[in-house]
């Protein structure tokens, strides 16, 4: 069976085989990349590995991955290798024996629509000649390239991650009206406003249903993402499939005694759709209960405003963000820690008390899944896919998105029942490793895969 996968970026597994920086995104995909390349390994040591032609492993599988390359630094030792991604051809890693693929693309402005990805993943496609095209995410002008290039909807499945077209709905988030239409002097310089921010999402919804309405097989994980790709493509065969998380959110386990104090932990906070600004607006009442009560935020640091700099790289956003924090008098009481690699961030979620998933829309945050897997404490908005990863009062506690009262009740609830939130937490920890459970991800995965290919 060849599979191809479309990613969004590089994989972090494929960089380290190259000796190249990566990025943490998408590090989750990993997991099911391992398996593959190792399962002809693991049956060989059985005594069973001889069996498998060259190039193919236990599970059957002679896999390609193609992704975007655009940004990725070359050193001397992969020059030859990354130029080689840039012919039809690609080039096979020693390690795996995976064939890799790398393809122009801006992710910066995935709002524009190149024509020339479709002629190079016509180029990909003929020279790997998959079986089936396994695409991952619809957030991207590479997924609907791919599935006009390949033309087989039989043979095309499409993973959701995101669906843009619902997050354009959701994107202002409950901003102020003047925050909305303020454009700040990095806005006005990239054409990037919040109104224009919530176009882009709204262009690659479009392009998104395209790509839903031309795909016989899509798989997802929440009742929402059922839903709303049932509405848009009801004729295709929705396959349910959990994900498998980083490797590093497996091991290690939260205890109420090693964390600091009515430490609050967000995973991001950089645009309106997470939800940065309800935790801020919340914060007030909790300190009131708490004063020691402190916020980290990993990503971008809005506060880092005291250069001409700093200043003229502030979004609209940041700003509003940076006059909460001063009109509400929360300075000491937000922490940025900037951009943090899966052990950073696994490190800080077990020296929190409360992790908060305050977005206005998400379909199944991993953000999340990898809290409830360390077993800490979670707070949720009550919106899109979550109430089907955690429920509320059982294994965590859900709030009305935007309602930052009942915000602030949840966390003061949390706190304050102590013996609950340990059995909430264990309970949604063992949830957690059911679903994300690596071994029978992949092999639902494999099922998929051969259902499709028959």
């Amino acid at each position: 069976m060849r599979v191809l996968w479309l990613c969004n970026i590089m994989l972090p597994a494929i960089a380290r085989e190259l000796g190249l920086p990566y990025s943490n995104r998408e590090g989750w995909l990993t997991g099911i990349y391992e398996r593959i390349c190792h399962a002809k390994e693991r049956l060989g040591r059985e005594g069973e590995g001889e069996r498998f032609p060259k190039g193919q492993n236990g599970a059957g599988i002679e896999l390609g991955i193609c992704f975007p390359i655009d940004g990725i630094p070359i050193d001397g030792r992969t020059a030859e290798a990354i130029k080689r991604q840039k012919t039809a051809e690609g080039f096979r890693l020693e390690g795996s024996g995976v064939c890799c693929y790398g393809f122009a693309e801006n992710l910066a402005t995935p709002e524009i629509y190149d024509d020339g990805l479709e002629r190079r993943l016509k180029e990909i496609l003929e020279d790997f000649k998959p079986d089936m095209v396994h695409i991952f995410g619809t957030e991207f002008p590479h997924a609907l390239a791919m599935v006009r290039a390949f033309g087989r909807p039989e043979r095309t499945l499409v993973g959701i991650q995101g669906l843009c077209f619902a997050c354009a709905e959701a994107y202002m988030a409950d901003l102020p009206e003047r925050v909305i239409r303020r454009r700040t002097f990095r806005d006005w310089l990239r054409k990037d406003s919040i109104l224009q921010q919530q176009e882009k999402f709204r262009i690659r919804g479009e392009r998104e249903k395209e790509v839903l309405g031309k795909v016989a097989h899509i798989t997802g994980r929440t009742e929402f993402d059922r839903r709303e790709t049932g509405k848009i493509n009801g004729k295709a065969k929705y396959h349910f499939m959990n994900e498998t998380m980083r490797p590093a959110f497996y091991s290690g386990r939260w205890k109420a005694e090693d964390c600091m104090p009515y430490s609050i932990f967000l995973s991001q906070g950089d645009y309106p759709l997470k939800g940065f600004h309800y935790v801020l607006r919340a914060l007030p009442e909790i300190l009131r209960h708490y004063p020691q009560a402190c916020v980290y935020v990993a990503g971008a640091d809005v506060r880092k405003n005291d250069s001409i700099k700093d200043k003229i790289k502030l979004s609209s956003y940041g700003k509003y963000l940076l006059e909460l924090i001063g009109t509400l008098g929360l300075e000491g009481h937000v922490k940025m820690l900037g951009k943090l690699p899966a052990d950073g961030m696994k490190e800080r979620l077990l020296k929190s008390s409360l992790f908060i998933c305050p977005s206005s829309l998400e379909n199944s945050p991993n953000s999340l899944g990898e809290a409830m897997l360390l077993g800490v404490p979670a707070v949720a908005a009550d919106t899109g896919g979550i109430p089907s990863m955690l429920e509320d009062g059982k294994e965590g506690l859900l709030y009305e998105a935007g309602n930052v009262e009942m915000l602030a009740g949840c966390v003061l609830r949390t706190w304050e029942e102590k013996e609950k939130t340990v059995w909430r937490a264990e309970a949604a920890r063992t949830r957690a490793l059911a679903a994300h459970d690596g071994e029978e991800n992949f092999k639902r995965l494999l099922a998929i895969y051969e259902e499709i290919v028959r």
